[in-house]
């Protein structure tokens, strides 16, 4: 008998790093699109630009907090140039309620000047030009990506990064890690939206402090050491007014 090639032997496909099957993650997914068919993202926003502010200013805030202190800098300074005349001093003035505001006003008028310098004022469409700007980091620029232009991404934030272990979705150490595994195990026609649902879910549901199971929609499929509760709540499409961008 003729002897294979250790060197030209295939090597196993790697595993998928998740606790689910196709078919659980495809009903996982069908069941999120059922309760909010068409999720939306919480930060106010009237434009590219003015999203890429909101978001850059949403690190270690939350959006209620954001969208207080935006609304009114946005009607004054809705595009890199506007922003730019105000100042960093006044652009301050509107922020500083928010958490680190001063570093913040920093970053919005570099932001501004980079992308009147660098990019005709327009807020550029991928992951790697929009982390060139000041302040933008990879879940900033999916989001970005995701709410501005359409296209599919996964912005793992701190309800992401605890669901995905919580619930052995994408266990990982850290969001690349995660946002890997969730980009390869989502089924295509769900990815677009999975980033809200899985957000939402994790700011209503499975919250950080006690997840609250029998409020949960997948309670029967869901894999988490911790659920208190093998039966799912009534598959039902909630009102948007429930997305009241409150943090748990």
């Amino acid at each position: 008998m003729k002897k294979s090639n250790p060197g030209t032997r295939r090597k196993p496909a790697t595993r998928r790093r998740t606790a689910y099957s196709k078919a659980e993650l495809e009903e996982i997914f069908r069941r999120f699109s059922i309760q909010r068919p068409e999720p939306k993202g919480e930060l106010e926003h009237v434009n590219p630009f003015t999203l890429v502010v909101a978001v850059a200013l949403s690190a270690q805030a939350t959006d209620a907090g954001v969208n207080k202190a935006t609304r009114a800098l946005f009607k004054v300074a809705d595009t890199p140039e506007k922003m730019l005349a105000l100042g960093e001093e006044k652009v301050r003035d509107y922020i500083k309620t928010i958490g680190l505001y001063r570093n913040k006003a920093k970053n919005v008028i570099a932001l501004s000047q980079k992308l009147v310098d660098d990019f005709g004022s327009e807020v550029p469409r991928t992951r790697e030009e929009l982390v060139t700007l000041p302040g933008v980091g990879r879940k900033t620029a999916n989001v970005v990506m995701s709410m501005a232009f359409g296209i599919p991404t996964m912005a793992v934030d701190t309800h992401i990064l605890r669901i995905g272990n919580r619930i052995k979705l994408a266990p990982g150490k850290t969001p690349d890690e995660i946002e890997d595994i969730l980009m390869r195990i989502i089924p295509e026609q769900y990815l677009f939206h999975a980033h809200h649902w899985l957000i939402l879910h994790g700011r209503y549901c499975c919250k950080a402090r006690r997840p609250e199971c029998e409020r949960c929609v997948i309670a029967d499929i869901c894999k988490s050491p911790e659920k208190t509760c093998n039966i799912p709540a009534p598959l039902v499409e909630l009102p948007p007014q429930i997305f009241n961008a409150s943090e748990e």
